[in-house]
This record gives structure tokens, C-alpha cells and sequence, in this order.
């Protein structure tokens, strides 16, 4: 069965040229206009995946994201005209998945596109029946369950994926490259700034749920769990 892309975008010809290449890779493609429109398409249909400008009419990119991550995993990729990395490392914060510089090739999306699936689909396949304790922190492959001392933490996949990483070496120091190998794959070739963006995250997140300082900065050299 064909996996759908959700494409939330209102200019017709980034449209009709992104859906042109992506059903000829095999995907069905669903498309939304406005921001509104796509946060409830997103929701309701649940895609594989979202395709999703930055600024859209009645509700930004960046808000449905924020909206969408609020309910739902579903990976994400933002399409922005905007060059600066200040402005695509605040879309990685929000929780996009990988993001796509306008003017772009639509071989590059649909390339984008499929790395980004496999690296969903990989981890939802190593995570299987998998079950990582340390101290208060519980990590289930099967359900994709976090949770401090019993306090479930909301995680995206990426960020699911990447305490997975550390709770399964605890004490261990990773570097960026590491990580990304380990979690984005070998085929990524976005900002290596993503690493900090999910850890900074993941930090608020476990913080929340009373585990502050449970992942570590080790100067020059990355991040561990302690």
C-alpha cells in the first residue's frame, strides 16, 4: 500500500511540481492549502509524512508544527525560503523532522523524503519489544513509551530515538557525528546543529518530569547520559 504525503503549501506550482515527482516515486499524495486546513488533514489522516511551508495563509508553518507535535509524531519536513541557519535551526526546535531551502529540486525533496521515512521506519522496527531501563528512566521499544520515575514524557520520534541512543550506553560520551549516525543515519546531510537543537529538547523535557541534569555536556567532545 502507497504511503501518503501530506503537502501543506500554497503556492500551485511548488505543488504541482512536488506532487508530479513524488507520485512518480510511488507515494499518494494529499494536499492543503492554508495552515488550518493542513493541521486537520494532518491530524484526522494521519500521513506518513508532512511536506510543510514555512509561511502559510491563516496559520504559519511553524504553528501548525507546533500544533501537530502537541498530538502527534508524524515526521515532518519544512519548506522555507529562508537561508539564514538561525531560521531553520528554530524549525528544528519546533520539531521538524529535516527542512528543504527554497528554490529546491524536486529530486532533492522526494530524496529528503525517503531518508526521512527510513529513518522513522528503521527505528520503529529496531525499537521492537525493546525495553531500557536506567535509574527512574524507562524507554519501551514496543509501545514507544518514555517515562521518568512513572511520569510519561511527550517525545517525538527523533527524540525518542536519540535517548535511546544514550540510555542504551549509559556513561557514554557521544560526539554529534556519532549521533547522527546513529540516529539521523549516514544519508543525512542537514546542520550538525540538529544534535543540540533535540538535546536542548530533550533536556527541557526530562527536566520537567524531574530528571534535570540527567544528560550531560561534556565540553569538546558531546553529550552523555548520567
Amino acid at each position: 500500500m502507497a504511503q501518503t504525503v501530506l503537502i501543506v503549501e500554497d503556492d500551485a506550482d511548488v505543488v504541482r511540481v512536488a506532487r508530479a515527482y513524488l507520485e512518480r516515486d510511488g507515494f499518494e499524495v494529499a494536499v492543503e492549502s492554508d495552515g488550518e486546513a493542513g493541521l486537520r488533514r494532518a491530524l484526522a489522516d494521519a500521513p506518513a509524512l508532512v511536506v510543510l511551508d514555512w509561511m502559510l495563509p491563516r496559520m504559519s508553518g511553524l504553528e501548525v508544527l507546533r500544533e501537530l507535535r502537541r498530538e502527534r509524531p508524524t515526521p515532518v519536513i519544512l519548506l522555507t525560503a529562508r537561508t539564514d541557519e538561525l531560521d531553520r535551526v528554530i524549525g528544528l526546535e519546533v520539531g521538524a523532522d529535516d527542512y528543504v531551502v527554497k528554490p529546491f529540486s524536486p529530486r532533492e525533496l522526494v530524496a529528503r523524503v525517503r531518508a526521512v521515512l527510513r529513518r522513522s521506519e528503521g527505528a520503529v522496527a529496531e525499537r521492537a519489544d525493546e525495553v531500557v531501563e536506567h535509574g527512574g528512566l524507562r524507554l519501551d521499544g514496543a509501545r514507544r513509551l518514555a517515562s521518568v520515575d512513572g511520569r510519561e514524557l511527550s517525545l517525538t520520534t527523533l527524540e525518542f530515538d536519540l535517548l535511546l541512543a544514550f540510555a542504551r550506553a549509559p556513561g557514554r560520551v557521544f560526539g554529534r557525528e556519532d549521533l547522527i549516525e546513529r540516529v539521523w543515519g549516514p544519508d543525512f546531510d542537514g546542520v550538525d546543529r540538529v544534535v543540540d537543537v533535540h538535546v536542548s529538547n530533550l533536556r527541557q523535557k526530562l527536566a520537567a518530569a524531574g530528571a534535570d541534569g540527567l544528560l550531560r555536556t561534556v565540553r569538546g567532545v558531546g553529550y552523555a547520559l548520567g
